[in-house]
């Protein structure tokens, strides 16, 4: 049966529930943004040490604020990060990505002064190394379905065949999306511990 909500409908609704239940921080409101919401370092600690994810050395991660304090865990773990460059739009599937080992690397403001700017190619220049991504989200489905903001970096997923993962606030969660989902993730980080999504 076709769902009578709409993507931006359902997002609205949980920007609002987000608000109302003072949930997030800056920025606010958390309308049009991945929502940074409260307690996101605890949710980026138990990804980090997540059995699928513990051993792995190199991570793609998004720029969003929510993830900055699992970025600033990963770095100190010693993992390598690729994180989209703000300032060169994507064009014709290539993407410039700084790539940071250092603890520093992990606010954006940082990045120009510590990362190494490299360029991703699609079926040219991959990103060396890279293990799996963690991108933000504004909703996530128990069966692993993600609603992403509606654009930017990511917003369709990103195709680049690694296993995807994101965080998540109890809010932010349902049993299955009322919408269509923009892409499908396979762990799911909450202040309160790692989902597994049971139905990929």
């Amino acid at each position: 049966m076709e769902s009578s909500v709409t993507p931006g409908a359902y997002r609205e609704q949980l920007w609002t529930a987000l608000m109302r239940a003072r949930a997030c921080a800056y920025p606010l409101p958390p309308h049009g943004h991945h929502p940074n919401f409260t307690r996101a370092r605890q949710a980026g600690r138990h990804l980090l040490a997540h059995p699928q994810v513990s051993g792995l050395h190199t991570l793609i991660v998004g720029p969003e604020r929510v993830l900055a304090p699992l970025r600033k865990l990963a770095l100190e773990a010693g993992v390598t990060l690729y994180v989209p460059h703000q300032k060169k739009p994507a064009q014709h599937g290539q993407v410039w990505y700084w790539r940071l080992t250092d603890p520093a690397g992990a606010r954006l403001s940082a990045m120009p002064g510590v990362g190494e700017p490299v360029l991703y190619v699609p079926g040219k220049h991959p990103l060396e190394g890279a293990q799996a991504a963690v991108i933000a989200s504004v909703a996530v489905g128990g069966d692993g379905a993600r609603l992403g903001k509606g654009f930017g970096w990511a917003a369709r997923g990103l195709g680049l065949g690694l296993p995807e993962l994101t965080l998540a606030h109890p809010l932010m969660l349902s049993s299955v999306l009322p919408c269509a989902a923009d892409s499908r993730v396979v762990l799911i980080g909450t202040p309160d511990g790692v989902l597994e999504p049971s139905n990929l």
